[in-house]
């Protein structure tokens, strides 16, 4: 029997209105749904995005909800990345079609790409599906334009000694998930003697998005902050 396809789907930012035509179309025509959570007993929130999705099938699916724990330890995640493929492949190699929903984009910070890349050396096709990244998401949300005319823009997850040294040659920075390194990303931009504006949006496009000029102090997970440098 032929190997399932497995389909990496962006499901958008938050709002379930953003999931695209395409990404809608696969789900409900595919039986198994693999939607990682981030902790034991917190449902997925990129399950709770195509719920309405889910609920408009005929024929209730199979979900998959492996835990990917929000850690830096990397023996604890290439465990979970090794045991989710492992959990993937034992369905397509039924010839099983699975779709894999992950927020925004499957190529930007996603942690698909690791599980991707285990099962596409045991033979198994990836289809992606692109989806509204959480960058675009908050600047519309925001009002706020990225880019203009030739800016450079840079897109940081996290704030090593690598971006004071190509700061000055940046126009735009988008910062994610602002909540794990605030204090150092506010030293860094703050060096900079350029004017600026910033803003910050807090779990963007869902039910309870904050969006603030400046930097939020709190802990909430899904925050993207944006500076953009005013040029002379």
């Amino acid at each position: 029997m032929a190997i399932g396809k497995l389909y990496g789907i962006g499901v958008g930012p938050g709002d379930p209105e953003l999931v695209t035509i395409k990404a809608a179309r696969i789900i409900k025509n595919t039986d198994i749904i693999f939607a990682p959570q981030s902790k034991k007993g917190r449902p997925s929130v990129a399950l709770r995005i195509v719920q309405g999705i889910i609920d408009e099938r005929e024929k209730e699916p199979e979900i998959l909800q492996p835990l990917f724990p929000m850690t830096e330890d990397a023996e604890t995640l290439d465990k979970s990345w090794d045991e989710a493929a492992k959990q993937l492949f034992d369905k397509l190699s039924l010839g099983l079609d699975v779709v894999f929903v992950t927020l925004g984009d499957p190529t930007i910070f996603s942690t698909f790409s690791y599980v991707s890349k285990r099962l596409q050396k045991m033979g198994v096709e990836v289809v992606l599906v692109p989806g509204i990244a959480a960058m675009t998401a908050c600047s519309t949300t925001a009002g706020l334009q990225l880019t203009e005319q030739d800016d450079i823009m840079v897109v940081v997850p996290q704030i090593d000694e690598r971006l004071p040294k190509i700061l000055p040659y940046v126009d735009t920075v988008v910062a994610m998930k602002t909540s794990r390194h605030l204090d150092v990303l506010e030293d860094c931009i703050n060096a900079d003697p350029r004017e600026k504006e910033i803003v910050s949006v807090q779990n963007c496009t869902m039910e309870d998005e904050n969006i603030v000029h400046g930097f939020v102090d709190n802990k909430k997970y899904f925050s993207t902050s944006i500076i953009k440098f005013k040029k002379e």
